[in-house]
């Protein structure tokens, strides 16, 4: 590693603008909890929905994403461009749902939907699982991708490297606990415009490299199967391309993106996803922050990180599957000249500041107003309550930096968990569109899936594999099975409990309005006709147009001139239909309509 003074400045000089913007904002977040968590609930849709694209584009996942290309090529990305579709589901079946709720936390929700003793109980249980154990592990695996990076860029041994991202951590709570999630989001926005800048200069250069010589020489040196975009259906036949089994096709499409729960995706939107959805100006500037996530999530982010990782197999052809997220450190470190060095460095230290300021803002959200605001300072002033906040910031940030040190041991643990949440899904979205579900459904489906997916994995699998030698229950399996055990938990459970109190009920529906099996409630208040129909097309439609803006933006670059009269064809259609019924739903007065 060669840093220049002008790398150095560059680095200085970013850290320096964070803190002020945390400084800037200071009286603005310190008045109540709504300012500290959810920044007034004023936030325009272009910084919340820039806020959602920086959290998820942690330091590590350009890394992954190198090591999927070195597997299984473009295609190797259909492991989470699936999730596109539940993500299109949050943003028109519930984005508006959050906002109209008008509560703090995903988990005050559980008090304004369900009655009866154990809501208490369960929310404040979760507000420590998620608020301390499963948020310290998330900025656990964040830390450690961080450390791998700073051990390659700077040729330093582990502990240097972990005293470095403790002092980081430390800056991060700093400006974080200062000014709330109104700083943080505007630090989002500056970080995920350096981090997308920094990793654009660094796929033009190596592409434009003697090593590779531009698109064309790239895909002269690499096989053709590592441009495929889709999945080979044929595993038999496979040669590298990413390969999936009807099986496993059945489970993307039609199960895992609404039965399964994971950080950043969740079936109905939760976690901090749901936290910029609250603090929007509005219900549509919610929808479309959202909206906007998903597409530049999909379409505009990938696609610097494909090409570094492709241009790698050509530069570092010695690097083995596992070292491969070394290939995209490596050429940071190998082709970027002085100041633009610093420049990309500074673009994963913001990619790597915005997640974990976020973490610490929203697990500090639920400690506060979940935990402590709900069970002992329902008298206390939002002033005292936002110290409280800060307080619950730093002791988010301490446990993480100790969990960091343990990450490896209970790496396994924490994906058990998550791999262990097939089922749940369902719950979270029909809690909003079925009057029947109680808390009694949630608890349910949030256990059943623990030791269902234990049954499918370390019994019925192992089983199977022994008596059909040749046939193997895959992963895609186990969830189907978890899935189908956890539904028939949770209905049996429904119907077996009392069903939550018709005053709750009507109080719910009356501030929500949610559409769907609501009938005897909407009676009451006289509300309007279902969106339901329109949402659906919505969400059909704009599936279409990302998909296909994905696949253009590919073929452009990769000069595959048909394809990208296709793709831009059906982009433009799918674009003229999707306006055409998002027009028809409530999201959009006419007043309000945008521009084309």
């Amino acid at each position: 590693m060669n840093f220049t003074a002008l790398d150095w400045s560059i680095i200085i000089a970013f850290l320096l603008i964070t803190l002020f913007v945390g400084l800037y904002f200071k009286n603005s977040a310190s008045k109540s909890l709504t300012d500290f968590f959810l920044a007034g609930r004023n936030l325009p849709w272009y910084i919340a929905g820039i806020s959602m694209v920086a959290t998820t584009f942690a330091a590590d996942t350009p890394l992954w994403v190198a090591e999927v290309i070195k597997k299984n090529g473009v295609s190797g990305n259909w492991l989470w461009w699936n999730m596109m579709i539940g993500g299109m589901v949050t943003t028109f079946f519930f984005a508006k749902l959050w906002r109209r709720a008008n509560v703090l936390t995903e988990l005050e929700f559980l008090e304004i939907r369900y009655s009866g003793k154990a809501v208490n109980v369960f929310r404040s249980f979760k507000s420590v699982y998620l608020g301390i154990f499963f948020n310290a592990i998330v900025i656990g695996w964040v830390n450690a991708a961080m450390i791998k990076i700073l051990e390659e860029f700077f040729g330093i041994d582990y502990f240097t490297a972990f005293q470095v991202v403790a002092g980081l951590m430390v800056l991060i709570a700093i400006y974080s606990t200062i000014s709330g999630l109104l700083g943080v989001a505007i630090t989002d926005a500056l970080q995920f415009v350096l981090a997308m800048a920094g990793c654009i200069i660094l796929a033009i250069i190596m592409m434009n490299s003697e090593q590779v010589g531009g698109i064309d020489g790239l895909k002269e040196k690499l096989p053709a199967w590592r441009f495929e975009f889709f999945p080979n259906f044929n595993s038999a036949n496979s040669v590298g391309t990413f390969s999936v089994s009807i099986l496993a096709f059945l489970s993307f499409v039609g199960v895992q993106w609404w039965a399964s729960w994971y950080p950043g995706a969740e079936p109905g939107g939760g976690g901090y996803i749901s936290q910029r959805m609250m603090s929007t100006k509005n219900e549509k500037h919610s929808v479309f922050a959202t909206l906007f996530f998903q597409i530049a999530h999909y379409c505009l982010r990938p696609w610097p990180w494909i090409i570094v990782g492709l241009c790698a197999l050509v530069v570092y052809p010695e690097l083995s599957q596992a070292d491969a997220g070394k290939g995209f450190v490596k050429a940071m470190n190998e082709f970027m000249p002085s100041g633009l060095k610093g420049l990309l460095f500074t673009a994963f230290l913001g990619a790597y500041m915005s997640t974990i300021s976020t973490q610490l803002n929203w697990g500090a959200s639920y400690l506060t107003n979940d935990l402590y605001k709900r069970n002992f300072g329902q008298k206390s002033s939002q002033k005292k309550l936002v110290r409280i906040g800060k307080l619950f910031t730093v002791v988010i940030m301490i446990v993480a930096v100790i969990t960091t040190t343990f990450i490896e041991t209970i790496d396994g643990a924490a994906r058990f968990l998550i791999g262990s949440s097939a089922g749940l899904g369902a719950v979270l979205i029909l809690r909003w569109y079925w009057w029947r579900i109680n808390i009694w459904s949630e608890i349910s489906a949030t256990l059943a899936p623990i030791l269902g997916y234990s049954v499918a994995k370390y019994i019925i699998a192992p089983v199977y594999q022994l008596e059909n030698s040749n046939v193997f229950i895959e992963n895609e399996g186990i969830i189907l099975v978890t899935t189908l055990f956890t539904t028939i938990v949770w209905l049996i459970v429904t119907f077996i409990t009392k069903p939550t109190s018709k005053e709750k009920l009507q109080s719910f529906y009356n501030q929500v309005k949610p559409d769907g099996a609501w009938k005897p409630f909407r009676q009451k208040s006289n509300n309007g006709s279902s969106n339901l129909m329109y949402l659906a097309f919505c969400w059909i439609s704009s599936v279409w147009m990302t998909y296909s803006v994905l696949f253009l933006i590919g073929k452009l670059i990769f000069k595959e001139w048909n394809s990208v009269m296709i793709w831009g064809a059906s982009s433009l259609v799918s674009f003229i239909i999707f306006r055409m019924f998002l027009n028809k739903t409530s999201i959009m007065d006419k007043e309000e309509k945008i521009d084309g």
